[in-house]
């Protein structure tokens, strides 16, 4: 049986270290689950991964044994957001943070399938957050990304670049959510070779007009 990479198949899977991108995103599906706090610190974003993970594998399972089609599963990836964007490249205040952890799943998991492999999942051992999951589509259109690799807290001068420099130089202005993609597992790999996607929504800037 074939199995399906996602990540080789779709473009915005990939990024380069040092170089910002212009990029297309295609709508896509994934699981999710929501929070607030410092991931470092706050019980919510452990309970939420413990929660995610059973369901991405028992899916992926699932696929395979009813569909015949087997696929990777996906990175973890994370959309970030706080009342003041400054949080994120000259505070760093992390405890200011919103965020929703995500899987992406292939379009033909449905809910049916989705409500199933919950069940499954709970019957063994139910994780705190089961009940948070969700599966929800998102189109996240043209974005800016790079590809960064290094501590999570050494990002702050890379977006600050992409934010202040990249984005207004190409007549773009932001839209939407702070997107992170952890092609790395964090529980694996040091954090010195972490590998990760910064992405940001964009549209283009309206001229202002002149008086």
């Amino acid at each position: 049986m074939q199995k399906t990479d996602f990540k080789k198949e779709i473009d915005a899977y990939r990024a380069g270290k040092g170089r910002y991108e212009i990029v297309d995103v295609p709508e896509l599906q994934y699981l999710m689950i929501d929070g607030h706090g410092d991931p470092n610190t706050s019980p919510a974003f452990a309970e939420a991964t413990e929660a995610l993970y059973p369901m991405a594998y028992k899916l992926k399972f699932a696929s395979k044994q009813t569909l015949g089609r087997d696929y990777v599963v996906m990175p973890l990836e994370g959309l970030w957001w706080a009342t003041d964007m400054e949080a994120f490249t000259a505070s760093r205040d992390k405890s200011r943070w919103d965020w929703t952890l995500m899987i992406m799943v292939p379009d033909w998991i449905g809910e049916t399938m989705f409500a199933k492999a919950a069940e499954q999942v709970a019957a063994k051992a139910r994780p705190r957050r089961l009940g948070d999951v969700r599966l929800e589509r998102l189109a996240e259109g043209t974005c800016v990304q790079t590809l960064h690799v290094g501590y999570y807290d050494a990002e702050a001068d890379v977006l600050a670049q992409m934010h202040d420099r990249f984005i207004p130089d190409h007549g773009l202005r932001m839209v939407g959510k702070h997107h992170e993609i952890y092609l790395s597992d964090f529980r694996k790999v040091p954090p010195e070779r972490l590998r990760t996607i910064l992405r940001q929504p964009v549209a283009r800037d309206t001229p202002r007009s002149r008086v």
